[in-house]
């Protein structure tokens, strides 16, 4: 018979050796997000897949609070995070560092991520941006590639977080 697996069955790291273990090469920036739960459940997923960093930009709300807690389920103790108040900062240090700008957004430009080749040899910073808005104007221009995931209903986008969680795995099985 079928039983779920208890906690202590998971054999799940603890903060601690989370902190230690090498993570992707993979830093996600949330811009101008409005929703704390959206907030909370991109740390979680951040944390299952050994993400490297969350830039939390302009409005995106901030840990410590109870409505990103409850989502993020303690990933905020565990995945580094930081803000800054302008996207195209945090944009300009990770381009500055060897990563490749990712906006994860429907654009004249954009490609779909089943067309796109994740490379393990490179760095790569994904944007994901407001709720109703998408990727700010003002940072569009700095962003090297835009990817967006096929979509086969009648709805033109997905809720950022679900979004932000298969293009999180896409990239990490690409890049473990």
């Amino acid at each position: 018979m079928v039983q779920k697996l208890k906690l202590e069955e998971l054999n799940r790291i603890d903060v601690e050796t989370f902190k230690k273990v090498e993570k992707i090469p993979l830093v996600i920036i949330l811009d101008n997000l409005r929703s704390m739960h959206n907030v909370g459940a991109s740390f979680r997923t951040a944390d299952a897949f050994l993400i490297e960093k969350i830039i939390l930009c302009g409005i995106t709300p901030q840990p410590p609070h109870r409505e990103i807690h409850k989502a993020a389920l303690g990933a905020t103790e565990s995945v580094d995070w930081s803000h800054e108040s302008d996207i195209n900062t945090a944009i300009d240090e990770y381009k500055s560092r060897g990563y490749e700008i990712i906006g994860i957004e429907q654009t004249t430009d954009s490609r779909m991520i089943t067309d796109f080749s994740i490379e393990k040899s490179k760095k790569y910073a994904l944007i994901l941006g407001n709720e109703v808005d998408g990727i700010s104007d003002e940072a569009l221009p700095n962003i090297d590639t835009f990817l967006e995931i096929p979509q086969l209903g009648t709805k033109h986008s997905l809720n950022v977080s679900v979004c932000g969680g298969i293009v999180m795995w896409e990239f990490a099985k690409a890049l473990k």
